[in-house]
């Protein structure tokens, strides 16, 4: 073999080994299993107790990732909540413990950007709206204030999220298509707006969440895994308040969504964070319990 073909062959393997090796990258990027999140309401009777104490027990489950709700960051200082993270490994790239639109926000994101957030909320700021507005132009408002506060929290490395319930999904008239998570679909900005689809909430507002992911490639880059009873036994015609007081939420893998398919569509989706929430797990005498169970059987359907 002379040296120039000799040369050539070496070539080949060194760029094969660094594709190969870039596709393994790429695939572990892609193993959610390593990095699936608590929503924190999911023990919030725990966490009202002792918190740092709670979150210890959350990562001995698994959890790599946390996200925060009702209450708060245990009245520590974002650099000393940051530190709590650090010591338990975890990462918190999302919150429902909003920022306040006012002249504290942007040392309010400052400390966000410190704790390590990624998307959050900012309430307030919109003022009300004008006496006879429609439902509809009330969304649209809110869309825009959405876009507002992204621009404020862009500076910070951060994006406003939209969580959902079921009650996006009614239509504004009797009979009617269009429906408020269209408006804040359609007319909030990628850039600085992310969808944080509760996939739980959406599957008992009759949603076809694979179809959802279609129809908006790329926009649902945050998700709430949820899992409930009850659906199947939901009728078109019942309002969607109705529809969320006859569903009961279950532990992942007990109801009737099934994730497997929707976890395979994560890419069309967007998907870049998401985490386990059941919000009646505290009604069931061990929180801690039912957040083990749905870690362990979400675990198993992503394996």
């Amino acid at each position: 073999m002379d040296n120039n073909r000799r040369e050539f062959f070496k070539r080949f393997a060194v760029a094969g080994g660094a594709l190969a090796f870039a596709s393994k990258a790429a695939f572990a990027a892609t193993d959610w299993k390593k990095q699936i999140g608590l929503e924190l309401c999911t023990v919030r009777d725990l966490i009202a107790k002792d918190y740092e104490g709670t979150v210890a027990k959350v990562t001995e489950i698994g959890y790599k990732e946390v996200e925060p709700a009702s209450n708060g960051y245990n009245n520590m200082e974002p650099k000393q909540f940051r530190a709590m993270l650090d010591r338990y490994g975890l990462a918190m790239p999302t919150t429902h413990v909003a920022a306040t639109d006012g002249p504290g926000l942007e040392k309010e994101l400052e400390g966000f950007q410190i704790m390590g957030l990624k998307y959050a909320e900012i309430r307030g700021g919109g003022g009300r709206p004008p006496a006879g507005t429609s439902p509809e132009e009330a969304v649209k408002r809110t869309a825009q204030q959405l876009n507002k506060h992204g621009e404020i929290a862009k500076k910070f490395g951060i994006k406003m999220l939209v969580h959902n319930h079921a009650q996006e999904f009614q239509p504004f008239d009797e009979g009617g298509a269009r429906r408020p998570y269209d408006i804040l679909l359609a007319e909030t900005d990628p850039a600085l707006v992310a969808m944080q689809l509760d996939i739980g909430w959406a599957s008992v507002a009759g949603q076809n969440v694979l179809e959802m992911f279609k129809k908006n490639p790329g926009r649902f880059e945050l998700w709430h895994v949820k899992d409930a009873r009850n659906i199947r036994y939901l009728t078109p015609q019942m309002k969607q308040t109705d529809r969320m007081h006859a569903s009961m939420l279950v532990p992942i893998g007990q109801g009737e969504v099934n994730y497997k398919p929707i976890f395979a569509a994560a890419d069309t989706a967007g998907m870049k964070h998401f985490c386990i929430e059941q919000d009646n797990a505290a009604d069931w005498g061990d929180s801690m319990a039912a957040a083990r169970v749905s870690f362990q059987n979400l675990s198993k359907m992503l394996s």
